[in-house]
């Protein structure tokens, strides 16, 4: 049973993945609806630069053809589990299992190209807010 310690990091780290992929898409809803709904909390410095670095992050690992280090990780703890790693990027992976899409690389880079310009507008739409007890950097 050597196996299981690999294949349950290999599930944990594949819901942290998760978890960093619903605050990329999350995070660009609650910006918008939020500020339609005028909630303070969208706007903190923390959370934009958060949201910022980590759709930045996306899109330069794809312009550069490189694996997300989840995605890396992920797979290499599941060859040690016994299982088959990944062939593609997790994204690509999952939208084609779970929506049976298939697409291109390049559609992929252009879609974390596309969703972090749409990022980048609402820091110009809706720029961040210091709190005012915040220190400034």
């Amino acid at each position: 049973m050597a196996t299981l310690p690999y294949q349950l990091l290999a599930d944990a780290v594949l819901i942290l993945h998760f978890g960093v992929v619903l605050f990329v898409v999350g995070g660009l809803m609650c910006i918008l609806v939020g500020n339609a709904w005028r909630w303070r909390w969208v706007n903190a410095w923390g959370f934009r630069l958060a949201h910022l670095a980590a759709i930045l992050i996306v899109v330069a690992l794809s312009w550069l053809g490189e694996v997300c280090p989840l995605t890396a990780l992920e797979s290499w703890l599941r060859v040690q589990a016994g299982a088959c790693g990944y062939s593609q990027s997790f994204v690509e992976h999952w939208v084609q299992a779970v929506l049976y899409y298939e697409a291109p690389f390049w559609v992929f880079v252009l879609a974390y190209t596309l969703f972090a310009l749409a990022v980048l507008a609402c820091w110009w739409r809706y720029p961040p807010r210091r709190a005012p007890h915040e220190p400034h950097a």
